[in-house]
């Protein structure tokens, strides 16, 4: 069972009812080192920058689940994965004031986060307080 379902959003919900983007609209291309994708560079988040902030003011989320460090780090600030999975944080300034966010690490083979027990336990605490952020919003 995956993550979402986990949190107790449905497949079908997530494929009606909610929206689903990322930093950047191109696809960075293959890591050099053949080991998953290359991230995109900060250059091309810049790029793309102005089309993500036009869908999130069109669509207005109330929660956001921003997957990988460069997500959680466009919505919270710099930071470590292991002092911000797990937690749920409300944004209280600009055009997000009030929007939750919900940072959950990528679940992407490239990673060793995940090799970690202690790292699992935070993202099964993440999925518990989505969890409860999903059922508080009524999503």
């Amino acid at each position: 069972m995956g993550w979402l379902a986990r949190a107790g959003f449905s497949e079908d919900d997530l494929r009606q009812k909610q929206y689903m983007a990322a930093l950047t609209r191109c696809f960075p291309g293959k890591h050099p080192s053949g080991r998953g994708d290359r991230a995109p560079t900060p250059a091309e988040r810049r790029l793309c920058a102005p089309y993500l902030e036009r869908e999130l003011s069109l669509i207005r989320p109330r929660l956001i689940i921003a997957v990988g460090k460069l997500a959680i780090e466009r919505f919270l600030g710099a930071g470590g994965l292991a002092g911000r999975v797990g937690q749920v944080y409300r944004v209280d300034v600009g055009e997000l004031a009030g929007v939750w966010v919900a940072p959950l690490p990528h679940p992407s083979g490239a990673s060793l986060w995940l090799n970690r027990p202690q790292n699992l336990a935070l993202v099964e605490q993440a999925l518990a307080r989505l969890a409860q952020v999903r059922h508080d919003l009524g999503l």
